[in-house]
């Protein structure tokens, strides 16, 4: 009984600080997007590379969303995260890579949509159900 009460009492610590966590994400990540606007109307244009850097701050806050309202955290969203992050690399630094470092961008990239159709076909095709 006494160890039932304690593992509430720590899953409800846990949660909190869990909380806090996502809503610091959060704000950073709007007040980053904030910036980058005012960085785009400053130079009174808007580049490939400011999109791509939207679209990693909106990806991450659909993750943080995604999080509150379910409880769990698809693992393909960081993936995808990651995938936005390799392009805007690969778009901001295409005329300073040599072929190889260019070749590997595109590979890791690759490899991450395989993860991503990997993971979906497992999801699909092995559902856990409702056991959870």
């Amino acid at each position: 009984m006494r160890q039932n009460r304690f593992t509430e009492q720590a899953q409800s610590i846990l949660g909190f600080i869990e909380f806090i966590g996502l809503a610091v994400i959060t704000i950073a990540t709007v007040v980053a997007g904030i910036i980058e606007v005012n960085v785009m109307i400053d130079a009174g244009t808007v580049t490939l590379a400011d999109l791509l850097l939207m679209f990693l701050y909106l990806e991450i806050l659909a993750m943080v969303g995604v999080y509150f309202q379910s409880g769990k955290l698809p693992v393909r969203f960081p993936i995808y995260i990651a995938i936005v992050a390799l392009a805007r690399y690969l778009v901001l630094d295409i005329k300073n890579l040599d072929h190889w470092h260019m070749i590997g961008v595109a590979v890791a990239i690759l490899l991450l949509t395989l993860a991503v159709l990997a993971i979906r076909y497992g999801h699909l095709r092995y559902s856990y159900g409702d056991k959870e």
